[in-house]
């Protein structure tokens, strides 16, 4: 990398973290969004990203490819690993919302967040994106959201150099969103990584990752579904519902 480029690139990354957006910050659970007159509730999932390895610290193109070719088999591995246990949540939710009395109900259709319009307004607990959309084509009031930013391995470098072994990961958050306001009534951040138990390198199927991968699962589901309280067997099946299958007048 020549001189030029490499304070493109400084000035670039400096000016990117200046005009970065602040993080949503956490919103309790409180008793009166769960109540039973809170209106009809959607459960969905993002369009969860495939598992796969990123190395953060690997900041030049030559020590990415580096990175990535010293974990090729690692990458390949996670590439393979399924999360139906994420997508699982949304009847586990849906159970746990009718065992509170809502009228909850499980959405068939991946939600692709990044598709949906910004918000114009802004403020405490506004929603950047736009879901209000989502009351018509539903027929819901709000919508809670398990949304996956990132799900497989990470493993840290400086430069070309790895700083430690490889973690399973997964990030995100769990949200409820007011379709009426467009505001967060329920917003839980996610950071889960786990560690290999013994040895990790093992290819091809690296079984002490492999099993922190689906921990990080199931701590992330743990901690979404904790404020919800228990699950209820008193609940009645009840069918998810999707875009086509409504009424025409409630698209």
């Amino acid at each position: 990398m020549n001189l030029r480029l490499g304070i493109f690139l400084a000035l670039f990354v400096a000016l990117a973290s200046g005009c970065a957006t602040p993080p949503q910050q956490p919103v309790s659970l409180s008793n009166d969004v769960i109540a039973g007159k809170s209106g009809r509730i959607g459960v969905t999932t993002n369009k969860i990203p495939p598992a796969d390895t990123r190395f953060p610290g690997a900041g030049c193109l030559l020590c990415l490819a580096t990175a990535a070719l010293a974990n090729t088999s690692l990458t390949s591995h996670a590439q393979t690993l399924p999360f139906d246990e994420i997508t699982l949540l949304k009847k586990d939710f849906v159970e746990r919302l009718k065992g509170k009395g809502l009228d909850a109900v499980e959405i068939a259709d991946d939600l692709n967040i990044a598709e949906l319009p910004d918000f114009s307004a802004s403020g405490p607990n506004v929603a950047r994106k736009n879901f209000t959309g989502l009351r018509a084509k539903y027929g819901i009031d709000k919508m809670l959201v398990v949304d996956v930013t990132t799900l497989g391995f990470v493993r840290n470098y400086s430069a070309y150099i790895p700083t430690g072994d490889p973690k399973a990961v997964l990030t995100g958050a769990g949200y409820i969103v007011n379709l009426d306001k467009n505001t967060y009534e329920w917003y839980r951040p996610l950071e889960v990584t786990k560690a290999a138990t013994g040895k990790w390198d093992e290819p091809p199927k690296f079984p002490g990752l492999t099993n922190a991968y689906f921990q990080t699962i199931e701590m992330a589901r743990e901690t979404l579904l904790k404020p919800f309280g228990s699950s209820s067997a008193q609940n009645s099946q009840q069918p998810a519902i999707s875009q086509s299958s409504l009424p025409s007048g409630n698209r």
